[in-house]
């Protein structure tokens, strides 16, 4: 006689049921049963040697919601064809257009594949469609219809001719296609032997109630044994953004190393964000296409600042007592209170330079949000995070600064190594582009920096040098998280997020 659980008793009999041999899916709709309670039952009985498992692969096709529109009501290029046979096979394109009663996202599309399809010629001249004798339904339309029927079906189970239609209908973003584990559940010899007899089924209590407790009954019922082994359903708990994570290391590292945080506003002058940096007023940078301007209100208050201000003007001309010749241009203090989305963390430093409160010597950081109007790329993104950093003392070179920034990419970064290219700033000189590599990603420039040029100091009131640098740590985290694409960092990818590590 085998001794079995409820719920193991009632698996072997649907699988003798079902020929000795199903699927988990199966399963779940013979008996209400949860896929966790049928799983503990299965491996409950696969360690008793009365049933095997097996996992095969499937891939999945199922119509996303415009999809089962279009089952529903039609391709668009359908719905136009049968209004051009209406039309008695030749009209415009708008007489066509409004006898389908076609969306205008769906217009585009419809003239192009019927031309594709042959369906009907149009001449560009007259904006008029005629009709071909070629009409037939295509392998898109009949797994359409199949899908239509059935919501999803197996790809591997479709017949040649459609499989080429899987691939059109999910170039069109009609089709979802996802791979799917099956697990297949068979009867052994001895499980179909024990399904055939006699099965005790074993009452076993799988909950302490406080009525077990207090009638005393817990020391005749027979507690059900927890299996360790046994599957549980995923759960997902609550963790750090592991980017955001790794901010925090950063700033924690460089806490430790004596550096003192910098703090700011999104929202800057192009004051600070510009001229204090010795940039002029005409640079590139400046020009809305290097940068966001605020349009209401679109200045913002530079008083504080007039004193500094005039220096900063006088070097802009003339080079005031810096020893350079300037830009040789007429500075525009009105230009200086335009208000701006920061396009980098450097204007932080050049605030902190003027603080009653800097130390010298001192090391100071910033991480902070930047904005430019960047175009969308693997490593370009229009908002993004940038490491600043300064450091404050006499006799300062660059050998100093070179130090700084390979502890950044080796450190902190995980880079196998770095080297130092040369640039151009015009806030810096000697100016200094980081770039670091790492095997399987190759080289990857992180950020420039450099010694901040007597323009710049001076006008702050700043005698010593001043060592700045300023990395994109979106890239940082890109090299040590093993991402090829920035985008992904901000990705709403449940998958990805899911498998980071939580501490």
């Amino acid at each position: 006689m085998v001794d079995l659980r409820e719920n193991e008793r009632k698996m072997l009999s649907i699988l003798q049921k079902l020929g000795g041999k199903a699927s988990v899916e199966q399963l779940v709709s013979e008996e209400n049963l949860s896929d966790a309670s049928i799983m503990r039952a299965v491996l409950a009985l696969k360690g008793m040697k009365l049933l095997t498992t097996s996992e095969r692969k499937q891939t999945i096709a199922k119509l996303n919601k415009e999809g089962k529109g279009h089952a529903e009501k039609g391709l668009p290029e359908r719905l136009m064809i049968e209004a051009l046979r209406r039309l008695n096979g030749k009209a415009t394109i708008g007489t066509v257009v409004q006898k389908a009663g076609l969306e205008g996202q769906f217009i585009p599309i419809a003239l192009g594949w019927i031309q594709k399809k042959k369906w009907a010629v149009l001449d560009s001249k007259t904006k008029t469609l005629q009709i071909s004798e070629r009409l037939t339904e295509g392998n898109d339309e009949k797994l359409l219809g199949l899908l239509g029927e059935k919501d999803q079906t197996t790809v591997e189970g479709l017949d040649p001719e459609l499989l080429e239609a899987v691939q059109i209908l999910k170039g069109r973003k009609l089709l979802e296609v996802y791979e799917k584990t099956r697990r297949i559940i068979e009867l052994t010899a001895a499980g179909r032997s024990a399904a055939m007899k006699r099965i005790r089924v074993t009452p076993e209590v799988t909950q302490l109630t406080p009525e077990l407790i207090i009638t005393g009954k817990w020391r005749k019922v027979k507690l059900q044994k927890y299996n360790i082994e046994a599957p549980v359903s995923c759960s997902w708990p609550g963790k750090k953004h592991p980017y955001l994570r790794f901010l925090d290391e950063v700033r924690q590292k460089l806490v430790s190393l004596g550096f003192k945080e910098m703090t700011g506003t999104a929202v800057e002058t192009a004051f600070f964000n510009f001229d204090a940096l010795y940039t002029p007023q005409d640079h590139p940078s400046t020009e809305t296409s290097g940068a966001y301007y605020v349009k209401s209100p679109k200045c913002g208050s530079v008083d504080a600042y007039r004193q500094v201000m005039a220096k900063v003007k006088e070097t802009h001309e003339n080079g005031w007592e810096t020893g350079s010749t300037g830009w040789k241009y007429e500075y525009s203090p009105k230009k200086a209170e335009r208000l701006i989305l920061r396009a980098h963390t450097t204007c932080l430093s050049a605030r902190t330079l003027l603080s009653k409160d800097l130390e010298i010597p001192g090391m100071y950081f910033s991480i902070g949000r930047c904005y430019r109007p960047e175009v969308l790329d693997k490593t370009h993104l229009t908002e993004f995070n940038q490491v600043e950093g300064i450091i404050v003392d006499k006799d300062l070179t660059l050998r100093d600064l070179l130090g700084v920034l390979e502890k950044f990419a080796i450190d902190i970064a995980g880079a196998d190594r770095a080297k130092f290219v040369p640039d151009y700033f015009p806030f810096t000189e000697p100016s200094v582009e980081l770039r670091a590599y790492k095997k399987g990603f190759g080289w990857i420039e992180f950020g420039g920096s450099g010694i901040f040029r007597p323009e710049v100091t001076l006008p702050l009131g700043i005698q010593v040098p001043v060592l700045a640098w300023g990395l994109g740590i979106d890239r940082l985290f890109m090299l040590k998280a093993g991402i090829d694409d920035i985008r992904q960092i901000f990705s709403s990818d449940l998958n990805w997020l899911r498998k980071q590590e939580a501490i």
